[in-house]
């Protein structure tokens, strides 16, 4: 998939000229979930038939980050479910040929629905056919709805289509719901709405070696609980607690791992830590293959692409008072993590694996 990141005056850099349009869908497209899916089939095919690529514009960051910034609001923010990486990650598995990420600045915040239009959508993207949801709105304050999209297309030349809520089992399924299935803990629901399970990819990061610290000082840690760190670039996750998971990306075969993770700003750990207090995804594999261990002891995870799909939470973040209390903390976790994973049925252990891209988005 092609990532573009802007337009504006760039059109013949990014062979999206209106000599070759493209059949385009626009939205936030946060969680890519079942709806959105089922958009980006319809899209897909309406490209096909008229021999254009298909593209999805998206914008980073959220409209609704950009607005909560500017009054000084964070609480209008709407918590993230997926970063940017794995929102394109997903986009991509869907098949789409090209995704447009547009800032969205005061500038964009500011133009007139029908100068997006005009200038973005026709004379930019050269748009032949555009697919927007039933709730779709655009330009300055809002003011461009579907009814305007469809009578300037009839007057500039490109079909314009709306679709409807998209259902499962007679819940609306939106990012709104995703959501809240993640605020509460209910992974099996955000699963269903998701169409896979929620997850989390990027590169292994540096953490604060505590684990290191538990093995040396905490006889009773046996080797530590050495972690794989991944970031997650927005301070107001979705998620957030420690979950049992799947680890996928660390072997060769690509057969996931069972582990436990933690998903939020560690609050048993000084704000000051390296990685400056910052929501991390520390997750520790319940066993790990001895030559892996190895490996990653000597370093070589660092930088290493990896997938982490949380499939059950078992609690909230908790802060220790020591790091005792931490050790049987996490001991704890880990007991109910296994506890977890065998009462699972024999076949779907594993069942969620898929193949890790390894790409550098």
């Amino acid at each position: 998939m092609k990532i573009i990141r802007g337009l504006r005056g760039s059109a013949s850099n990014n062979s999206l000229a209106a000599s070759v349009g493209c059949a385009l869908t626009i939205g936030n497209f946060d969680g890519v979930h079942r709806g959105h899916q089922a958009m980006i089939a319809l899209l897909i095919n309406e490209a096909r038939h008229r021999g254009v690529p298909s593209s999805v514009m998206t914008f980073e960051p959220h409209p609704r980050d950009y607005f909560a910034a500017l009054h000084q609001k964070p609480e209008l923010a709407p918590a993230r479910i997926a970063t940017l990486r794995d929102k394109l990650l997903e986009l991509e598995r869907c098949g789409v040929d090209q995704c447009v990420v547009l800032p969205f600045n005061a500038q964009l915040a500011n133009q007139p629905a029908e100068a997006f239009i005009q200038d973005t959508l026709v004379g930019e993207l050269g748009v032949r056919y555009l697919l927007v949801g039933d709730d779709f709105r655009f330009g300055a304050k809002r003011t461009g709805d579907y009814q305007l999209l469809d009578e300037t297309g009839g007057r500039l030349g490109f079909d314009v289509a709306r679709m409807q809520s998209y259902e499962v089992h007679g819940l609306r399924v939106s990012s709104s719901a995703v959501r809240e299935a993640l605020n509460e803990g209910r992974m099996d629901d955000v699963g269903a709405l998701l169409g896979r399970p929620y997850s989390i990819s990027g590169h292994v990061v540096h953490g604060r070696k505590l684990g290191r610290q538990l093995a040396e000082s905490h006889p009773g840690a046996g080797d530590g609980f050495r972690t794989l760190n991944l970031r997650f670039s927005h301070w107001k996750p979705a998620a957030s607690g420690i979950f049992a998971v799947q680890v996928t990306g660390l072997m060769p075969d690509g057969s996931p791992l069972p582990g436990v993770a933690n998903l939020g700003v560690r609050p048993s750990l000084d704000p000051g830590d390296v990685n400056g207090g910052r929501v991390l995804l520390e997750t520790h594999c319940l066993d790990w293959p001895e030559a892996l261990a190895q490996s990653l002891s000597g370093g070589e995870a660092y930088g290493k692409i990896i997938r982490v799909d949380l499939l059950h939470k078992l609690h909230e973040e908790l802060k220790y008072d020591s790091l005792e209390a931490l050790t049987r903390g996490i001991s704890q976790d880990c007991a109910d993590a296994r506890a977890f994973f065998a009462a699972l049925p024999d076949q779907a252990y594993g069942q969620t694996h898929r193949q890790t891209t390894r790409d550098r988005i």
